[in-house]
């Protein structure tokens, strides 16, 4: 008896030594530069850009929003290498990928189509989050699974170093000069990949080819699709062509994916994480990448500033995503979620409605990043334990959902600028999309509930060797559409 008590007040340091954290640290660093190479155009060097260029605010929007996005469909196809080749490699390989655009801007002139086809590979950074957590989570028991996946994912605070680093030395060096401190981090991670990382999740060899040979596909139909739209050869304007992105490109990659993938999204729980994970993830992503243009336009912030500020509130959203998993893990990651989806609606009808000063409008920003970083944590906590022996196709899936929602309230808020001169419009429909998941949660609730909390359970075993046999019935029978 008193050996049960023990284990149940085992603290956050013995939890981490329960599992390889070398991984885990790879793992953060891994995600971390992913991000903050990701955002590179946005918070980082977004307004020098614009200001070189002369870009209207929905260029600015797109400029933003297209890594975004490259990053949420290409989370699919990494999520499919991860279940086939060992996750170090797809890592080490996504690194050298997303270095690529810093040389290229360092050694040739750009314009702003050259930004679009260079964003396809900042979004190589983003699809990182497809092999960190899976990868990171792989080592440890079930029941750690929030905690755990909540600190891999806080290399969301690559986004705080976009803001915090580039900005004061591209208005002393330059904006490309900037671009080139990202590479030491780069760097900094690779060789910690190569050096630390143990991928414990079983493989499907078989499938390697097939992995590999869709990411290539998907890679170049984005950047094939992206110039068609933006160039206005499919009869739509360029502007709002663009929107139409996610369909095609993810149209593409739904029909290259496995069996399996095809398989699991004819069921509903996927599209409904997706959706929760879209608001969270892609609410954080978005206003990421695009509040420091919010801050500029609205309240006339300069570049520094912008930075600074957007720092602080993506410092907030990504240092409390693991307390929204280890909370999660505590009360279930279900009633989390319902408070976190009311949360963000309110923060946004209030930025939509009133247009705040300054001095309110900022700790109203900060309230819907900490939302965010709230949200994702326990949406992550939910995912190894509804898909515990494919947690890495999952992660994918809804990986990618995060970066839709990301690209479309970056796209929104640079059209509503553009079109209406206020970025109101674009908080109000993303929190009415905010109150359509709360009340889709709210209908699911008592079943998710069965299987969405686990804090009572004392299981050690490493997530990936819970055999399928143990895992409640609920999760596989078959669902209504």
């Amino acid at each position: 008896m008193a050996e049960l008590k023990q284990k149940k007040k085992v603290g956050i340091i013995e939890a981490l030594k329960s599992g390889d954290i070398k991984t885990l640290i790879a793992s953060l660093l891994y995600f971390d530069t992913g991000f903050m190479v990701w955002l590179l155009f946005g918070p980082a060097l977004g307004l020098f850009i614009a200001q070189e260029l002369g870009l209207s605010p929905a260029e600015k929007g797109f400029m933003v929003a297209v890594p975004i996005l490259a990053a949420a469909l290409f989370r699919i196809p990494f999520g499919y290498m991860y279940q086939a080749i060992n996750g170090k490699y797809v890592a080490m390989m996504g690194i050298i990928l997303s270095a690529l655009p810093i040389l290229f801007v360092n050694l040739f002139p750009i314009n702003y189509t050259t930004l679009l086809i260079l964003g396809a590979f900042l979004g190589i950074g983003g699809a990182s989050f497809a092999i960190a957590l899976p990868m990171a989570g792989s080592n440890y028991p079930k029941k750690y699974q929030g905690l755990v996946l909540g600190l891999a994912a806080a290399g969301n605070l690559g986004a705080m170093m976009d803001g915090l680093i580039f900005p004061p030395i591209a208005e002393t060096y330059g904006w490309r000069t900037a671009a080139l401190v990202a590479l030491v981090f780069l760097a900094i991670s690779f060789v910690l990949c190569w050096a630390w990382i143990k991928d414990s999740s079983p493989k499907r060899p078989e499938l390697r080819n097939h992995a590999i040979f869709n990411f290539i596909v998907t890679f170049v139909s984005f950047i094939v699709v992206t110039l068609m739209l933006y160039s206005g050869i499919l009869g739509i304007s360029g502007k709002f062509g663009l929107l139409l992105l996610p369909v095609i490109v993810g149209a593409i990659s739904i029909m290259l994916l496995s069996k399996d993938y095809r398989n699991a999204l004819k069921k509903r729980d996927p599209w409904v994480f997706m959706l929760f994970y879209a608001i969270t993830f892609g609410g954080f992503v978005g206003m990421s990448g695009s509040v420091a243009f919010i801050l500029n336009g609205q309240y006339g912030f300069d570049p520094v500033t912008c930075g600074m500020l957007m720092s602080l509130l993506s410092f907030s959203g990504a240092i409390i995503r693991p307390v929204g998993g280890w909370i999660a893990d505590k009360i279930g990651g279900v009633k989390v979620l319902l408070a976190v989806f009311a949360a963000i609606a309110t923060f946004d009808y209030l930025l939509g409605f009133t247009i705040p000063p300054a001095i309110i409008g900022i700790p109203l920003l900060w309230g819907l990043f900490l939302s965010f970083g709230i949200g994702n944590g326990a949406v992550f906590q939910l995912v190894p334990l509804r898909w515990p022996r494919a947690t890495g196709m999952a992660t994918g899936l809804i990986g990618a959902a995060g970066g839709v929602g990301g690209f479309y309230l970056s796209s929104t808020m640079g059209l509503a600028k553009e079109f209406t001169g206020s970025y109101g419009p674009g908080y109000l429909i993303f929190g009415t999309i905010a109150l359509i998941a709360l009340g889709v949660l709210w209908m699911l609730k008592h079943e998710y509930m069965q299987w969405g909390y686990v804090g009572h359970e004392e299981d050690d075993r490493p997530i990936s060797q819970v055999a399928t046999s143990e895992i409640p019935v609920l999760q596989f029978k078959k669902q209504n559409p």
